[in-house]
């Protein structure tokens, strides 16, 4: 027999690639999506019955008072998301969900408003409230810190948004918090930092101080300094982050001094930095404290090809 004429004369069959065989219809995927939506849903039904009951053993212990904000959770909260997140969804969005669903579910505890200091630019602080208190949270502008603070004060539960560097117009704020019975730093935003962040403005948040889940991690210091000069600047610049503003005197100023806890750097540490410079510590007074800078450094992957929508 001709092998050879036997093969050209067999019929030529279409082989169908192996991918074609085991893509879903598009149809399939969007069922899977629905299902996806649906079983989110039920799960934030399912934390707000959750919540009804936590408002409920609050009412019973008698420990439902001021705002439900609890920096310490949430700042582990947010860091443990950023650590475990992967895939083509943006870092961006996933940590803007989980804020507003935080935060809302907090309102919905103990309703709030959140003041914010709009003096150095009303747009930046607008997008860093939004964007870690959402929408249905209050939002009240003022045009410097020491409103902010003021309304914090007057108020049971809200929290104040005050910018994290030296501002020309606001001047020494914090010592407003000097006193016992005044509000405190209790948070430092964002609480996950990266060079992209949506809405990275740095800003100290405050509120009268919680009685349960703040976080010591930095204590925030109030320093009164006599003889402040350049040297007792870069002398303080690797101990601790510093805003400083000119106070009673040419000489004078006020400090906020932002101090590790636990680690090499200490109150005492700072002090003696100052004294070798030539200045001075008239008083210091804790005004509060915060998490510690978290950086997030995004894992290098290889380049993301965006599949169209379906």
């Amino acid at each position: 027999m001709d092998m050879k004429a036997h093969t050209q004369d067999a019929p030529q069959r279409a082989v169908s690639p192996a991918s074609d065989a085991a893509a879903p219809d598009l149809g399939s995927l969007r069922a899977e999506i629905d299902r996806i939506d649906a079983q989110m849903h039920a799960l934030l039904i399912e934390r707000s019955q959750i919540i009804d009951r936590l408002v409920a053993v609050k009412r019973a212990q008698g420990s439902e008072s001021g705002s439900a904000f609890r920096p310490a959770r949430e700042a582990s909260m947010m860091r443990r998301l950023v650590d475990r997140h992967r895939g083509i969804l943006p870092l961006d969005t996933v940590e803007g969900i989980w804020r507003v669903i935080i935060s809302t579910f907090t309102y919905v505890q103990a309703p709030y408003a959140v003041h914010a200091d709009l003096a150095s630019g009303e747009a930046a602080m607008r997008d860093a409230s939004r964007f870690h208190f959402g929408f249905t949270v209050p939002f009240i502008g003022h045009m410097g810190a020491s409103g902010v603070v003021a309304a914090v004060a007057r108020s049971r539960g809200d929290l104040g948004l005050v910018p994290a560097f030296a501002s020309p117009s606001a001047g020494a704020w914090w010592t407003a918090l000097e006193g016992p019975h005044t509000p405190k730093i209790i948070a430092r935003l964002p609480f996950v930092e990266r060079a992209d962040h949506p809405a990275g403005l740095p800003v100290f948040c405050i509120a009268h101080p919680v009685t349960d889940g703040a976080v010591t991690e930095v204590e925030a210091w109030s320093l009164h300094v006599s003889g402040w000069n350049a040297q007792a600047a870069r002398a303080l610049a690797p101990l601790a982050d510093v805003i400083a503003v000119p106070d009673r005197g040419l000489d004078g100023a006020a400090l906020l001094a932002s101090i590790p806890v636990g680690g090499a750097v200490s109150l005492d540490t700072v002090l003696a930095a100052l004294r070798e410079s030539g200045a001075s510590v008239r008083a210091a007074a804790l005004v509060g404290s915060h998490a510690s800078r978290y950086t997030h450094a995004p894992a290098l992957h290889a380049p993301v090809t965006h599949a169209p929508t379906v």
